[in-house]
């Protein structure tokens, strides 16, 4: 029991957070793809393949996030008691679930087209060597936008294994979404950062974080947009941006306090909510 109790804090399974960000891109790639004129079969297979797949490559991620930073995360006060860095974990012990976690989630992929599994497969260097970016650049939180908002591509290819401009769009904003979120977040280790040499956009806008988190929004807000015009949307879609709207600026920008973790902290998982807006947004807007 004490075993599985370790695994599943190893992995963050009781914070499902992580794995929610994971998710709701895959949820508005196959959203904005699928013809909903259509049986709806495959629409929820999909969406519980991929909300499945997001739960064991989040996993997967933690435990090789907690390998990279393990000398690291000793010397943070947040993160000190990760099992590997404790030593309650081994490092082998670790890689041994990370890989079979891995074996898992590539069970879960081929059940997608080949293109779709082609495009997965392309991205995992990248995934697993996110870790190492605050090591050498102050813009590890791009690097995570670029990876986090993959699988909305990979939603856009399960139904359609082509890619055009309307994913393409959607990516590019999301991936500035992940960029204001993951910025936040980073300001409650940002003081133990700073002392052990790790870099983040926290730190590198630190001096004056609202205007980054500001033009982060109106990119991402700008993308929603653009989708909305490129398939057509009805107006209840356009008219829903206003929750969406009223979220990132009442619920985030407005709350946001750099000196506060616990802010960050709530500000941060707030974004799990701002994730089902916008797949309720994308749903009213496919309707005719």
């Amino acid at each position: 029991m004490n075993q599985l109790n370790l695994f599943i804090e190893l992995t963050r399974l009781k914070k499902p957070i992580g794995y929610m960000l994971l998710f709701w891109p895959c949820a508005w790639g196959l959203t904005i793809g699928y013809d909903f004129s259509t049986s709806l079969k495959y629409y929820f297979i999909y969406l519980m393949l991929f909300f499945l797949g997001a739960i064991l490559m989040r996993s997967a991620g933690c435990i090789v996030n907690d390998v990279f930073d393990r000398k690291f995360d000793v010397k943070i006060f947040r993160t000190k008691d990760r099992p590997i860095a404790s030593g309650k974990i081994s490092v082998k012990l670790g890689l041994f679930y990370a890989t079979l976690l891995c074996l898992l989630a590539f069970l879960v992929l081929i059940n997608f087209n080949f293109f779709t599994i082609i495009i997965a497969l392309a991205s995992m260097p990248l995934a697993f060597t996110y870790p190492l970016m605050k090591r050498f650049t102050y813009w590890p939180q791009l690097f995570l936008g670029i990876t986090f908002n993959y699988g909305l591509i990979l939603g856009w290819t399960s139904i359609n294994p082509e890619i055009n401009l309307i994913p393409l769009i959607f990516y590019f904003g999301a991936i500035f979404w992940t960029l204001a979120y993951d910025t936040i977040y980073g300001f409650q280790d940002i003081k133990d950062d700073e002392i052990i040499g790790l870099k983040s956009t926290s730190i590198k806008f630190k001096s004056n974080p609202i205007v980054f988190l500001y033009l982060c929004y109106i990119i991402f807000l700008s993308s929603l947009i653009f989708v909305g015009f490129l398939n057509e949307f009805n107006k209840f879609y356009f008219l829903s941006l206003i929750l969406i709207i009223s979220h990132m600026y009442f619920i985030q920008l407005k709350k946001f306090n750099s000196n506060n973790p616990n802010i960050c902290l709530k500000i941060f998982k707030s974004n799990n909510f701002l994730g089902l807006i916008i797949f309720i947004s994308l749903l009213v807007g496919k309707l005719n």
